[in-house]
Order: structure tokens, then C-alpha cells, then sequence
């Protein structure tokens, strides 16, 4: 009698995936893009480390759909980002893969052609191509890490990655953390819970071995060394915001006492704006002008901004799709984000100098 069947039984296919070098071939990271990687880093570096007295913006559409209207934000931001260069380390938000509570578009790498034909090899390799012109620009680009392979075949192109509130307690992402060679900010639970994003703090210190793939795509222990560079972002949860300065003063005591350095970014979306993108340059408002007032712990802030207001969804005829608008989450338009990073740019000049001042 023959064995029973015990494995696969729910998969119907198994296709091959391009390796990380091959992808890496066919798009290769050039010297400009690989200046403006290493820059960046070293900018957030320094940022964390408090010998640089600028904040980082991490700023850009909730997902990328569309690399042209993509590529045409990028151009702004960098233009802007040039102008406040002197109180601000803008970074672009390039978020490729989306977390789903249960179904929905999984993002640009999972199904690029937004027909649930999910052509994955298609979708790194074009993500990939996205993030080379971006860096080309010299603008540093900023992700979310959500699967544990993905960072093998573009992590040479970004300078800050997020871990989601969902993701944040597991471990798996922990683990990979420990060997991203970027800052890496972990967001509080949905819930609002802090600790969650502390724990993975500590734990993303340390070395870690785990199974991952290696440029060829093989099977492969990797083994990481820590990264120093963990810290927590507030995006509210648990149906209020979190970052009024009784919350961001409860985050310092939680950070102090887990003998971590006092690094907070501020998500300016999700639960600390109600989900309503309008209120975010509110939001951003209150934290500078918290700034202003003495906070230090404060680092950074997260928008999301695309170049038209609101979010849309997608249709079956993709030429129907408004150019510049999210098919994920809402974002604020283009001449809302400028201006309300002008107007921050405004009051940080002379606030950042007295926080340095004190340092």
C-alpha cells in the first residue's frame, strides 16, 4: 500500500521565483543610488545618536501602484526636501507589501498588474527598479518589512524600514530586524500597547540565527550581529492617539526603564490622526510645536501624502484609475504636505538650535 499523501495539500502550484542575485543582475544598484543609500543611513544614524539636531520625515503614499505618478511625488520631495534640508532628513514611504486583516490588494510586489494574477517575480523586479530611481534622485527611501525573504532582493535601497503594529510582536520579524543593515522603527500595537514595541526593541539588539535564503536563493541559516538602532514609533491604537505630551512622557519612563535611548518617531497617520488624513498636519502641528517647547525625544515623524487627496478604489478598468491618488489608505495631496512641512521647517529652526543648545 502506498504512503498517504501528508504534504502540500492545499497548494496547487509551485512556481519558481528569480534568486536575489538574478533580480540584483537585471537591476543593478549603481554608484549614485548607493551614495544616496549610505547617506541617508548615516544621516538617521547620526539622527539617533543625537549628533545630528534635524528631525527625519518619513513621508510618501500609503502603498506604490503606480511608479510614474510614483516617481513624479519623488521629484517633489526631493525638491522639497533640498529646501528644509536645514532642520529636516526627508525620506521617502516606498511601501510595497500591505497587510491584510482579510482580504484585499496585497501590494505592488504580491500583484503589480492589481488583477489577483500575482506575478510576484514581476513585482520585485519592478519594485526594485522603483526604489534605483528614487535613490537616483539622492532621495533615501523608507519601507515597511513584511515578508522575511523581500529585504534579500532590495534591502540595498533603503535607509529606514518600519515594522507594522501587527507585526511588531512576532518573531520572525524580530529575528530579521536584528540583521537589517537600516534603523529600523517598530510601531506600538493596535491596541496602543507599548511594550510590544519595546520588547522588539531589545530583542532586535541582539544576534539572532534563523532560516532564511542567500543571494542564490538557496536555503540558508543566517546568523545577525544586533541592531543598535531599534526605536519605537506611536501611531495610537486602542481607539485614541498617542501622541499628546502625557503619551510621548509615558514612552520616555517605558524607554528609560528598559535602558533604551529616548527615540521616539510619531506616526502622524492611523489612530493618532483617526484615520482622517486632514487632521495629520494638525498632528504634525501639536508635535513641533512640542518641540518647541523643550521635548528631546522626539526624532521623527511619519505622514502619508500622495499628490492628490483621499484614497480610491480599484476599479476593473485600471485606465479609470485617478492618477496620484492611494488605492489604500487616504493621504493628504501634495500642496498639504508642502506646506505643512514648510510651516514645521518654519518653527524648527530656532527650536532645534535650543535643543542642541541643551544638549
Amino acid at each position: 500500500m502506498p504512503l498517504a499523501k501528508t504534504e502540500n495539500l492545499n497548494i496547487v502550484a509551485v512556481d519558481p521565483m528569480p534568486s536575489p542575485e538574478e533580480i540584483k543582475a537585471r537591476v543593478p544598484l549603481t554608484e549614485r543610488a548607493a551614495a544616496s543609500v549610505v547617506a541617508g543611513r548615516r544621516a538617521l544614524h547620526d539622527i539617533l545618536d543625537r549628533k545630528d539636531r534635524r528631525l527625519f520625515i518619513v513621508v510618501g503614499p500609503c502603498s506604490i501602484h503606480d511608479p510614474i505618478a510614483g516617481l513624479d511625488y519623488a521629484k517633489r520631495l526631493k525638491a522639497l526636501a533640498d529646501d528644509v534640508a536645514e532642520t529636516m532628513v526627508l525620506v521617502m514611504r516606498v511601501y510595497f507589501e500591505k497587510p491584510r486583516t482579510s482580504t484585499g490588494w496585497k501590494g505592488f510586489i504580491n500583484d503589480p498588474h492589481m488583477d489577483d494574477s500575482f506575478h510576484i517575480e514581476e513585482g520585485m523586479e519592478k519594485a526594485r527598479r522603483f526604489l534605483l530611481d528614487v535613490n537616483e534622485l539622492g532621495l533615501p527611501a523608507a519601507t515597511e518589512a513584511l515578508d522575511p525573504i523581500a529585504p534579500q532582493y532590495y534591502g540595498d535601497l533603503i535607509a529606514w524600514t518600519a515594522i507594522g503594529a501587527r507585526t511588531s510582536e512576532s518573531q520572525t520579524h524580530r529575528e530579521m530586524s536584528s540583521g537589517l543593515s537600516t534603523p529600523v522603527g517598530f510601531k506600538n500595537a493596535t491596541d496602543g500597547d507599548l511594550d510590544v514595541a519595546i520588547n522588539a526593541i531589545v530583542s532586535a539588539s541582539h544576534p539572532h540565527s534563523f532560516l532564511g535564503i542567500n543571494g542564490k536563493g538557496q536555503s540558508a541559516i543566517l546568523r545577525t550581529r544586533g541592531n543598535r538602532y531599534g526605536h519605537v514609533v506611536l501611531r495610537g491604537g486602542g481607539g485614541r492617539p498617542n501622541y499628546d505630551t502625557v503619551s510621548i512622557s509615558l514612552a520616555e519612563q517605558a524607554l528609560a526603564k528598559a535602558k533604551l535611548p529616548l527615540n521616539i518617531v510619531v506616526d502622524c497617520s492611523h489612530a493618532n490622526s483617526w484615520k482622517k488624513p486632514e487632521l495629520q498636519p494638525l498632528v504634525m502641528k501639536d508635535v513641533v510645536h512640542q518641540i518647541r517647547e523643550g521635548n528631546r525625544s522626539v526624532v521623527g515623524l511619519m505622514m502619508e501624502s500622495f499628490l492628490e487627496a483621499g484614497n480610491q478604489p480599484i476599479p476593473a478598468d485600471l485606465s479609470q484609475l485617478k492618477y496620484g491618488c492611494s488605492v489604500t489608505d487616504a493621504c493628504i495631496d501634495w500642496a498639504s504636505t508642502e506646506d505643512t512641512i514648510r510651516k514645521a521647517d518654519s518653527v524648527l529652526r530656532e527650536a532645534l538650535q535650543r535643543r542642541s543648545e541643551r544638549a
